[in-house]
């Protein structure tokens, strides 16, 4: 089996690396510059090689890579996305690409912070689109061989779920980078895991937050839920001052 890589960035070479064990590897990238060495590069049409190929780009880009795609693959290759937003690429792929081409969103929640050493117990969402039902099961089974967990739902229940778990890290991480914290000797425990929260997000691409926020139908309602929060907590806390009487116990008698 030959297995292509469309975008070879810090995600795709990462993605590279582990779907080595299952087959030959190609990699294109539309910004040529230096690989490493086990890369085996190919042209955009050299793609057409491949029995699957899997995406990884930027969100925002899915529908020009789809259209990319759709002049050189063979029918009945399998394309996959690997996007932390499922209901907006795939409909992209569904619609730039030929019906011949089946398609298959995943989502591996991990990337090269924390799957460096294992895949063993990473969660990964399938995302049956367009294709049999067995080559679904196919590729769930083999990314459970590599030990990753694996769980199928629909675009609509990835993306909700995901605006509550990942959108909100990656909210919530920029919004905490935007404050300049800095490691302290005195941190708590507490303060410790949220910089963690933070340095992690932040190392992932300023594009892919931007994708999360504007692609995903659910980060929105994410959104305003948080800052309606926050206000009230802002009135809570308002409240305590305007009530407190400030009595500081040295009036002169």
């Amino acid at each position: 089996m030959t297995i292509g890589i469309y975008g070879l960035g810090r995600f795709g070479l990462f993605w590279a690396g582990k779907m080595a064990s299952l087959g030959r590897v190609v990699g294109y990238n539309r910004t040529p510059r230096r690989f490493p060495p086990s890369i085996e590069l190919v042209p955009l049409d050299g793609l057409s090689e491949c029995d699957v190929v899997f995406i990884c780009a930027a969100i925002s880009a899915i529908p020009q890579v789809a259209k990319d795609l759709s002049a050189v693959l063979r029918p009945g290759t399998l394309v996959m996305d690997t996007c932390s937003v499922k209901e907006f690429p795939l409909a992209s792929l569904v619609r730039y690409l030929p019906e011949q081409i089946d398609v298959i969103g995943t989502h591996p929640m991990f990337g090269p912070d924390s799957a460096d050493s294992s895949l063993h117990d990473l969660p990964m969402v399938v995302t049956p689109t367009r294709g049999s039902d067995s080559l679904v099961q196919e590729w769930a089974d083999r990314f459970s061989s590599l030990g990753m967990r694996v769980m199928v739902m629909s675009p609509e229940d990835h993306d909700r779920e995901a605006a509550r778990t990942q959108g909100i890290t990656h909210f919530i991480g920029r919004l905490l980078a935007s404050l300049d914290l800095k490691p302290s000797p005195m941190g708590t425990l507490g303060f410790k895991k949220i910089f963690e929260v933070m340095e992690q997000t932040c190392n992932d691409p300023w594009q892919l937050f931007l994708d999360l926020q504007q692609y995903n139908p659910h980060t929105k309602e994410m959104r305003e839920q948080m800052v309606g929060k926050f206000d009230e907590l802002i009135q809570v806390l308002s409240g305590l001052s305007d009530n407190s009487t400030h009595d500081d116990g040295l009036t002169e008698k």
